[in-house]
């Protein structure tokens, strides 16, 4: 999981994530974010992108985003998934 400034920033980093084939799917949706940012309180609006990938590739997903991301210091958050519809978790693992 990982938030961006906006959509336009956020489609490079989804779109080399898909075609280095390190997610199956990447969902993108509005939000407005609230945090302390260098001792201010800021309120902003940003883009959540939930991020669906196999477990090995997280490193290859922190690091592509890292090289894209327009933040200091941007969110990447790792939240294992542990159960699903099976058919769903095996196109995961091998997307089609």
């Amino acid at each position: 999981m990982t938030t961006c400034p906006s959509e336009d920033k956020a489609k490079p980093v989804i779109n080399a994530l898909l075609e280095q084939r390190l997610a199956a799917c990447v969902q993108i949706m509005p939000i407005k974010s609230s945090y302390i940012w260098e001792g201010a309180v800021q309120h902003e609006d940003e883009v959540l992108l939930l991020i669906k990938g196999k477990a090995e590739a997280f490193e290859d997903i922190k690091s592509t985003i890292l090289c894209l991301h327009d933040y200091d210091v941007p969110e990447i958050i790792r939240i294992p998934i542990s159960g699903g519809h099976e058919p769903y978790l095996s196109w995961l693992e091998n997307p089609k």
